[in-house]
Parts: structure tokens; C-alpha cells; sequence
């Protein structure tokens, strides 16, 4: 059994990483709300977006077809988006499994995958084995739409000018502070809706269907990343938030068994000193 300091330096050690992970908890919780409030308002606008793109699309209503147009998956493009900070569990190391994952699967067998890297855990494990063209790690510094706006409109060039067959975004989507959900979503070419007549479009069009849709899907396309960054910076501050609450709780049980060690460490010390004196009085009236 380990003596009296020892189990005394431990605890203080374990007592002073409670309150870091305490601290750390806290933190996350107040950024998570700010971060919650910010992509469940945005969703509905993203989500009306993407679905105008995609009928547009379908309805032959965009003037530059490169957008949606399909071709052979010789190269490919993910863009994988974790965070720039550890202490949130599994966070980023599924991210990295995704995208590895993805590069492996079947659809993509014959393809040369390059990858974009959008945070600094992603990009120092991919970076080892993988091509990584591009780190954007800075864009969670300030995150705002501008910034974003950059980056989607390099992915856009790429697909358009056909460097790249084929663009997936892999990143966390928030569902609740518990729960992320890893998606792998096509970004370009455009996914084309299941009702994609003109018909079924029930608008009127000024000046013309082709100079909005122009416009329409190249925002859309932006509006779809900088969805999928808040949606992975909410998710960090939950799976943060949801890690520091375990570890705390695990640092205050290992902080109660070392204090009930110390205790009948120091009972049984005790007891040992009563037994030298009662044998020692013993042996003088002997």
C-alpha cells in the first residue's frame, strides 16, 4: 500500500484536475448555447435553400450545367472539418475514420483523393499519410460567413474548372450536446431533387429562371458550408462539454477511493503505533 504522501499528493492532483474539467465543462456549456441558438436559426434558411438549388438544378433552370454535371470519378475532392482543440472524446478521430473510411470505399476505388482540411486536429493526422492541398485551421478563429464564403468559392473553381470530378464535405452534425452525428454530404456536383420538372416549380420567374439560378447556387453552395462549419462548431462545444462532464464525475469517484485509502491507510498506521506502545509498556513491566 502506498504510504501517507504519496496518497495525499494524489489526491490533491486529482482534486485540482476535477476543477479544471469543472471549469472546462462550464465554458463549453455557455459557448454551446450561442452556438445552438446560431445553426438552429439557420437551418430552416439552409435547408429552403439547398432545396430551390436543387430543383433549379433539375429543372435545367442554371445557365452554367457544370454545376450538376456528372462525370467519371477520376478525381476527387473531401473536405474534412474537425476542430482546433482536443478534450472533446471521440470528436475528431471519427472525423479522421470518415474521411478515411470514405476514401476507401467502393464508389471511390478508382479515384485519386486529395483532401481539404478545415481544423488542426484533422489536418496533423491526415497530413501524415494523406494529400492534403489545403488547411484552413484559421477559419474557427473567426468564424463568420465571409471567410467561409472564400473557401467555397475555391471549392466551386476546382469543380468548375475540373480539377476535380467530385467534392464530399465530411463534418459533425449537431443533433443535441450529447449527440453528433458524422454526415458525408455531396457538395458538388449538385445533387439533383427527385421532382426536378419545371413544372413542379410553382413560382414566377423575373427576370429569368436561368440569371436566379446563377445566382442562386453559387450562395446556396456557400450557405451549405458555413452551415456545416456552425453545425461542427456547435457539435465541438457539446462533445466537449459532454467529455469534461464525465471527467469530472470519474476525478470525484477516484478522488473518494483514494480519500477512503488514505483513510484506512492512516487508520492501520495508527493502529501499528498503538500496538509499538502497548508491546513497549508490556515489555518494561516485564
Amino acid at each position: 500500500m502506498a504510504n501517507l504522501k504519496e496518497i495525499r499528493i494524489r489526491i490533491g492532483s486529482v482534486s485540482s484536475t476535477m476543477q479544471i474539467t469543472s471549469a472546462m465543462k462550464m465554458v463549453s456549456a455557455a459557448k454551446l448555447k450561442k452556438a445552438q441558438d446560431a445553426i438552429t436559426a439557420m437551418r430552416p434558411y439552409s435547408n429552403k435553400l439547398s432545396e430551390l438549388m436543387q430543383s433549379f438544378s433539375g429543372s435545367g433552370g442554371s445557365g452554367n450545367k457544370s454545376f450538376n454535371e456528372k462525370r467519371k470519378l477520376n478525381n476527387v475532392l473531401i473536405v474534412s472539418i474537425s476542430s482546433n482543440r482536443g478534450l472533446c472524446g471521440a470528436f475528431n478521430s471519427n472525423i479522421v475514420k470518415e474521411s478515411l473510411l470514405l476514401k476507401s470505399s467502393e464508389k471511390f476505388k478508382n479515384s485519386k483523393i486529395d483532401f481539404i482540411t478545415i481544423g488542426k486536429k484533422v489536418n496533423d493526422t491526415l497530413s501524415k499519410t494523406e494529400n492534403v492541398i489545403e488547411n484552413h485551421s484559421d477559419v474557427f478563429d473567426n468564424l463568420n460567413y465571409e471567410s467561409v464564403s472564400k473557401i467555397a468559392e475555391t471549392l466551386i473553381n476546382c469543380f468548375v474548372d475540373k480539377k476535380y470530378d467530385h467534392i464530399e464535405i465530411v463534418y459533425n452534425s449537431f443533433k443535441n450536446a450529447a449527440t453528433q452525428i458524422i454526415k458525408s454530404e455531396q457538395f458538388l456536383p449538385i445533387p439533383i431533387s427527385e421532382n426536378t420538372g419545371s413544372e413542379n416549380l410553382d413560382y414566377i420567374f423575373e427576370p429569368s429562371l436561368e440569371s436566379i439560378a446563377n445566382t442562386l447556387i453559387p450562395k446556396s453552395l456557400k450557405i451549405q458550408l458555413f452551415k456545416a462549419l456552425r453545425d461542427s462548431l456547435a457539435s465541438e462545444h457539446g462533445a466537449r462539454m459532454t467529455a469534461m462532464h464525465k471527467a469530472t464525475d470519474n476525478a470525484s469517484e477516484l478522488r473518494d477511493e483514494l480519500k477512503l485509502t488514505y483513510n484506512k491507510a492512516r487508520q492501520a498506521s495508527i493502529t501499528n503505533e498503538i500496538l509499538e506502545i502497548v508491546g513497549g509498556a508490556e515489555a518494561l513491566n516485564n
